[in-house]
């Protein structure tokens, strides 16, 4: 188990504990932190999972795929520090990752 720490819209801190294996998506609704929807089940075809990554954690993550690009240009509260959760896929290597629930998902 992977434990990723969430800041909520309404600024509250949530860790959770995630499998290897799952998106931060999955784990996040299994989780019910608040602000992560995830519309499209992980499609990547909503961006109601996007969340902003603590700088010190960005070239930690995988590299952004088109689909992930493509969708993330029609939010109009994305940030360069911006990823759709459901496109990161939980490893041991994440363990601590900080994560903004951008407060346009209240």
């Amino acid at each position: 188990m992977t434990k990723i720490i969430f800041e909520e819209p309404d600024g509250n801190e949530k860790s959770v504990e995630i499998a290897n294996g799952l998106t931060i998506m999955e784990g996040a609704v299994r989780n019910m932190v608040a602000g992560i929807d995830a519309d499209c089940g992980g499609t990547c075809s909503c961006a109601t999972c996007m969340v902003y990554v603590a700088d010190d954690w960005q070239d930690r993550l995988p590299v952004k795929e088109r689909s992930e690009e493509s969708m993330l240009e029609f939010c109009p509260h994305v940030e360069p520090s911006s990823r759709l959760s459901c496109q990161i896929t939980v490893t041991d290597a994440l363990d601590g990752l900080r994560l903004k629930v951008p407060d346009s998902q209240r």
